[in-house]
């Protein structure tokens, strides 16, 4: 969950370099791709210089300090902030043979950058998913846990037996939740199991069942690991058991309290922690161990339409992934994501997502009954049903309902029409599927737009939040449009986008943590705050608006990061924005499962 309350933090050096300063103004930073380039792409660097780059010239060396390519630094572009006040294009795009490289430049300006590789897509991309899942298996909560990960231990056991309470009342001006106690309304119920959402502990059926559908898009469309594949069967099983066949749950424990109620956000702790308290109820931490569960419909009412769609949608995935293998399970998945669907509200007034709202507003739903309806029907052809004309023909309605209003989205947790569009594109021919195309590239358009404008080329805002994850969907966006169709288009914009993301910024940082050179130290993690250890494969939001770092985040039992409270990155501030490798910064540095799983679908497509 990712909200100015949660002060988030770890205090580790994954690939941590200090980033590079300038105190020689004839002195320059090199951004580039710190994992590394495709052998036949596009390939750029930037300069960063404090004077007039004119004159400057480069050269890549390889491991032996020989000179494999070089060249002259392009013209300087418009400076990014007052004290970078020239940017330059570094044009790599001849350098083709595999190894490990870096720039260095001279002339009017000097420096180095750090080193990246040119690589075969699938050798540079499929260590990056496999560390995003890796960093699943470390956001496991219940008993299934992995020691060897963050040294985690068993946590929340008692979700084995969790009560169930009316939504609660919440007024996030204040931030205080207005009932003086939860109303129980059933249970107990077994929820344990499922991931961590964020760096806190709350769990999800909005952020759960969108990852879990990406993890299973990645086994289905990629390479299909065992790894993989069990945390996409985790995600699955804890999702059967939010449904207990008449409501949907929405969520595992609480975030905003009161006086009298405790929270998951007013405590900074390990999770096992949660199971050793002695907290009867009326106590203030009762729901710190004993965690509320809110279901998202009453018993017999329909389903909010946004948590029916991409349920079902992971279910239907489940099915086909599962359609050869383990039939039974299968057929079971079917059923149940055949049950959900029916469900589902075709009329709603305020989607359910979270409670409050706010953690992840939504206005969107049609894309995601046009998600589960294509999974459904994909699902349906793999084990023979008869029922997948009917649902590829609800699959083309919910479509043209949603291209005709006025969502207009990229692969996110808000939005995800591109993964249906793309899915059921494969159903469909004609003028619809040229629609459903058309639709993936409109914004598409908007963001290259974008990033002809940047210096950086990326085609996201720097002073919104989920700038990171935002770029990894325009990648999931261009890698359908070119599978679909063939088109070259987007390619260049393609890899910038990548490029920005892992390192090719005004702050050199990668933000996927251990990828790269540099890498975030300080991330937003609870666990890994207090073991020390390293959430690698976990990705952050990134910049944002400066306003949101004007008052950070504490706990008393945080563990200072970084050790002095610094900004080493303060110098490549600009434009408004500004990213903050800091305990407390929560608007840039909180991890979460929907940031990753968004990415590891971008780098399974991109390797394939």
């Amino acid at each position: 969950m990712r909200l100015p309350k949660i002060a988030l933090v770890l205090l580790l050096g994954v690939g941590a370099c200090a980033p590079a300063a300038s105190s020689d103004t004839g002195s320059v930073v090199i951004r580039v791709d710190q994992v590394g380039y495709a052998a036949e792409e596009t390939k750029h660097a930037y300069l960063m210089a404090q004077r007039s780059t004119t004159g400057a010239q480069f050269r890549v060396v390889d491991e032996s300090g020989r000179t494999a390519m070089s060249g002259k630094a392009g013209a300087a572009m418009r400076s990014w902030n007052r004290k970078y006040r020239a940017v330059s294009v570094l044009d790599l795009s001849g350098l083709t043979a595999p190894g490990r490289y870096r720039i260095e430049v001279s002339g009017t300006v000097t420096g180095t950058s750090p080193e990246f590789r040119v690589a075969d897509a699938r050798d540079l991309f499929g260590g990056l998913a496999a560390a995003n899942v890796r960093f699943f298996r470390s956001q496991r909560d219940g008993a299934n846990v992995d020691g060897s990960l963050l040294r985690r231990k068993a946590s929340h056991l008692a979700d084995r037996a969790a009560q169930v309470y009316d939504p609660p009342r919440i007024d996030m001006e204040a931030y205080k939740l207005l009932d003086p106690a939860l109303t129980r309304t059933g249970g107990p119920i077994d929820v344990e199991g499922g991931w961590f959402d964020a760096g806190d502990f709350l769990k999800f059926t909005h952020t759960t069942s969108y990852a879990t559908v990406q993890l299973l898009l990645a086994q289905r469309d990629g390479t299909g690991t065992p790894e993989l594949a069990a945390e996409a069967r985790h995600g699955v099983d804890w999702l059967a058991k939010m449904w207990t066949g008449d409501v949907l749950h929405a969520q595992v424990g609480i975030g905003v309290g009161n006086d009298d109620v405790r929270t998951d956000h007013d405590v900074w702790r390990l999770p096992e922690a949660d199971d050793e308290l002695d907290v009867p109820p009326g106590t203030p931490d009762h729901h710190i161990k004993h965690r509320p569960v809110f279901p998202a419909n009453k018993p017999g009412e329909p389903i909010s339409p946004n948590l029916a769609g991409r349920v079902t949608a992971a279910f239907a995935l489940s099915a086909q992934v599962n359609a050869q293998q383990d039939r039974a399970r299968a057929l079971e998945h079917l059923r149940v994501a055949s049950e959900i669907y029916d469900r589902a509200d075709h009329s709603p007034g305020a989607l359910v997502t979270a409670y409050p709202p706010q953690y992840y507003p939504e206005s969107s739903w049609l894309d995601d009954l046009e998600l589960g309806a294509t999974e459904l029907a994909l699902a349906a052809r793999a084990l023979g049903d008869s029922r997948a004309p009917d649902w590829t023909a609800e699959a083309q309605q919910w479509a043209s309902r949603y291209v005709e209003s006025d969502s207009r989205g990229s692969a996110g947790l808000s939005d995800v029409s591109t993964m249906a569009h793309a899915d059921l594109a494969g159903l469909v021919d004609g003028p619809q599927r040229q629609q459903l195309i058309e639709d993936i590239r409109r914004p598409l358009r908007d963001a290259a737009a974008i990033a002809d404008r940047d210096l950086f080329r990326a085609g996201v805002s720097y002073v919104e939040f989920d700038s990171v994850p935002h770029t990894f969907g325009l990648m999931i966006s261009a890698l359908h449009n070119k599978k679909l169709t063939g088109d070259t288009t987007y390619d260049e914009f393609l890899t910038q986008q990548r490029n920005w993301v892992l390192g090719a910024n005004p702050w050199g940082v990668s933000f996927v943590i251990g990828a790269g050179t540099t890498s975030l130290r300080c991330a937003s993690h609870q666990v890994a705050n207090l073991t020390g250890e390293v959430p690698v494969g976990a990705v952050v939001n990134g910049p944002n608006a400066a306003k949101h770092f004007e008052q950070l985040n504490t706990f008393p039992t945080l563990r200072a990061c970084p050790a002095d409270g610094g900004n080493p990155y303060a110098e490549f501030d600009g434009n408004g924005s500004r990213f903050l490798d800091h305990a407390g910064a929560w608007a840039s540095a909180e991890v979460a499962i929907d940031f990753t799983s968004t990415a590891l679908l971008a780098f399974t497509l991109a390797a394939r």
